[in-house]
């Protein structure tokens, strides 16, 4: 009876370790098909892509680049300014991955919009901007249009400092200074001036040159420039969000065909509430959600 009792037990210890044998090999076997999902998940965001266009969506692709980057070790985000024009040709013709832009690609001459893709990731105010010395707060838009057509001279003739205006414009096939034409002069065309590239070569310039007046997006405000109200209203988001503020633009991040790939991701998270709630404001950009009006290529307001 005690044998009986014996070999009964063992084969129950026996019994309890294979099974626990089987319970640790199927554990085993879940923790390592979730590494390899992990990995497979990590990979479909590793690789490395190009954005190049707009200098006033730069600092904020900029900085959602950083930001995926450190989320996606594997991923690498290339970001180049250039302007508009050069966003919008180069992903026509495929050079790149991303084109960004001011403006509609409709709104550019000799760009084949057949098989490009708009993806609007925010919206951006701009605004004139002057030297502070030149002891002008608020001008009238008709008196906007007059400075940059060369038609006022001296801030004296608007109540401001005895000295000359210095028109700083930006280069032909910039979105901000197209934006800036359309919305700011009415479509009047300006004279002769010079130009610069760069959004941030204009801060420094107007900040460093008694006189001087430009235009920038609010993204590039700061205390070395006095943004300019225009007819009384202020260059803020709530007077942009009702169209008060007139002088905005989508920012737009154009590919050539639909996205895929780490294009695809990368884009996805331009959308997502970490980027749109948190880093569009951060930057002085407005979200797209926000916006109380809406504008097409042709500039008509609903």
């Amino acid at each position: 009876m005690k044998k009986n009792m014996l070999a009964i037990f063992g084969f129950v210890f026996m019994l309890s370790i294979i099974m626990a044998g089987c319970g640790n090999s199927e554990g085993a076997e879940s923790s390592a098909g979730d590494k390899t999902n992990g990995k497979d998940d990590a990979a479909t965001v590793s690789g490395a892509i190009t954005a190049v266009g707009s200098s006033a969506l730069q600092p904020l692709v900029e900085a959602a680049s950083q930001q995926f980057s450190t989320e996606n070790a594997g991923a690498v985000i290339n970001v180049q300014g250039g302007g508009s024009g050069t966003g919008l040709s180069k992903i026509s013709e495929g050079a790149v991955d991303i084109g960004n832009s001011d403006i509609f690609a409709e709104e550019k001459d000799g760009i084949d919009t057949a098989k490009l893709v708009d993806h609007k990731v925010a919206v951006v105010g701009m605004g004139p901007v002057v030297h502070p010395d030149v002891n002008v707060q608020d001008i009238t838009q008709e008196q906007l249009i007059d400075i940059f057509t060369g038609k006022i001279k001296n801030w004296k003739e608007i109540g401001g400092a005895d000295q000359d205006i210095i028109v700083i414009n930006r280069a032909q096939g910039s979105g901000t200074r197209a934006t800036f034409e359309q919305f700011g002069l009415n479509g009047a065309e300006p004279a002769q001036a010079q130009e610069q590239d760069s959004s941030g070569t204009v801060r420094k310039i107007v900040s460093e040159t008694p006189g001087a007046i430009s235009y920038l997006a609010f993204s590039y405000f700061d205390d070395s420039l006095v943004a300019l109200k225009v007819d009384g209203n202020e260059p803020t988001q709530a007077n942009v969000e009702t169209n008060d503020w007139k002088i905005w633009a989508y920012q737009h991040m154009y590919t050539n065909g639909e996205p895929s790939g780490l294009t695809k991701e990368f884009l996805d998270y331009m959308l997502s509430p970490e980027v749109q709630d948190n880093l569009v404001p951060e930057l002085d950009y407005l979200p797209v959600t926000g916006m109380q009006v809406e504008r097409d290529a042709e500039g008509n307001v609903k």
